[in-house]
């Protein structure tokens, strides 16, 4: 999982297209035939609710627009950076796996070859269940590593991720867990980088940078590269400047296990494992960290089917947060109101695709019953203005930014691209809901939905 990322096609979407209709409602009315409320009670109702969409959506350009100015202008934190030396506390890293044959050996390399003290570094493989060649794998290496290396082969329980996490987070040794995807190759000085913010006793999680290690791959991957450089180069940083909530991601990442503890423990009874623990500690009173220079490598989607899954899982999952937290976190003494507003924001970002094609219907409405013109009594020209231009360009900015601040200025000319991942997410996202609506009606189990990997020989990164 990655962290605001999974939100940013989203965002780009719901902020570039809501204005599409907008001009149709400039239509010239002659002097003493405008249209009242009274006159056209619905379509009164439905010009009301349209201009409480433009509200939200400009909320969320003003939102981005604000990011990527603090990103280009404001003071850059990075609190924990300078830690090298330190006497360094036992942690357990987990690595999760579920038929990830074609991973899992680079993953552990990796972790062998880390500059992490051995004698305090546990390693803990977490075999969910796997079908395929994972476990051999993995005993392969505890053969030759048993002192470095404790294997999980988790053969029931329930499904997913978080379920299987929730297991193994038993057997971990110390009070820091870190946790990786299986396809994720973390570089030597990582976990260092990853720990050092834990001697500040009041952080409960860290979350590092993910970079796509098969950007090359496809239009696809090149796509899903721009993406992951905002949401992490501009957001994630952003909100780490602001002070507000860098989120944990799942995966590159963190956690303090007494705080998790403190707050209820690991739940295994959601999608989006990273979203629900990241929102308890922060309205519980632990701070969140995100460390942008410590870089990891995944593999993203190179087929668009099996991004759709992947970013239905993750609406689903967060939305299943959202509707559990919302008020907590709202009402949290231990939060300031920058805090609160930015929080509930990100809580509500994978309802928004709903309310975008809501907007949408209501528009076309508006226009086929020539009513457009009861905006103009609703909406001050200046909001349509600030909507226009924050709404439609704000993202895109977050977007330019990062590419830049990266020194990839030839990857821009695929920015027009992404208008192509930004509809397949609004309509992947919408359905995702209506899909969590109906679990809860008809009492159906969640479908954890695996993420399918690439990399074509075992034991070979890439």
């Amino acid at each position: 999982m990655l962290c605001n990322s999974r939100a940013l096609p989203l965002k780009i979407l719901v902020l570039t297209l809501t204005t599409g209709a907008l001009p149709a409602f400039a239509q010239p009315v002659a002097e003493g035939l405008v249209p009242t409320f009274k006159d056209y009670p619905v379509a009164a109702v439905m010009a009301s609710l349209l201009v409480l969409i433009v509200v939200l959506m400009t909320l969320y350009g003003i939102r981005h627009f604000m990011f990527t100015m603090n990103r280009l202008t404001g003071v850059q934190r990075h609190p924990y950076i300078d830690i090298a030396v330190a006497r360094w506390p036992t942690i357990t890293v987990f690595i999760a796996a579920h038929n990830e044959e074609k991973v899992i050996a680079g993953c552990i390399e990796a972790l062998l070859n880390t500059d992490y003290p051995a004698d305090r570094l546990k390693i803990i493989p977490v075999n969910d269940r796997s079908k395929d060649g994972t476990g051999a794998i993995i005993d392969s290496y505890v053969a030759r590593f048993p002192e470095r290396i404790s294997p999980f082969h988790r053969v029931d329980g329930k499904a997913g991720k978080s379920a299987a996490l929730k297991d193994a987070l038993h057997f971990a040794e110390g009070d820091i867990a870190i946790i990786f995807d299986a396809d994720y190759v973390p570089g030597r000085g990582l976990l260092k980088q990853l720990v050092a913010p834990f001697f500040d006793p009041e952080v409960g999680a860290v979350m590092g940078r993910v970079v796509p290690v098969n950007s090359g791959a496809n239009l696809l991957t090149r796509m899903l590269d721009l993406e992951r450089s905002a949401g992490y180069q501009v957001d994630q940083q952003a909100r780490m400047n602001l002070n507000l909530m860098p989120q944990y991601g799942g995966t590159v990442g963190g956690v303090r296990l007494s705080a998790v503890e403190a707050v209820g423990g690991w739940h295994d009874d959601t999608l989006a494992e990273d979203t629900d623990i990241t929102f308890r500690l922060m309205f519980n009173g632990w701070k969140t960290v995100y460390t942008n220079r410590s870089e990891c490598y995944e593999e993203v989607p190179e087929e668009w089917s099996v991004r759709i899954k992947q970013v239905t899982r993750w609406a689903k999952g967060h939305n299943q947060v959202m509707a559990r937290y919302w008020w907590q976190f709202a009402s949290s003494p231990y939060l300031t109101l920058g805090q609160r507003v930015d929080g509930l924001l990100l809580l509500f970002v994978f309802v928004i695709p709903l309310v975008m094609l809501v907007g949408w219907c209501l528009a076309l409405g508006l226009y086929f019953l020539n009513a457009g013109s009861l905006l103009s009594q609703l909406i001050p020209i200046f909001a349509l203005m600030v909507y226009g231009t924050l709404g439609n360009f704000a993202a895109f900015f977050e977007i330019v930014v990062a590419v830049l601040i990266d020194g990839n200025r030839r990857r821009l000319r695929l920015l027009p691209f992404n208008m192509l991942g930004f509809l397949v997410s609004l309509f992947a996202i919408s359905g995702a809901v209506w899909s969590l609506i109906l679990d809860r009606v008809l009492k159906r189990d969640m479908v954890w939905e695996k993420t399918i990997r690439y990399r074509g020989t075992p034991g070979v990164t890439k």
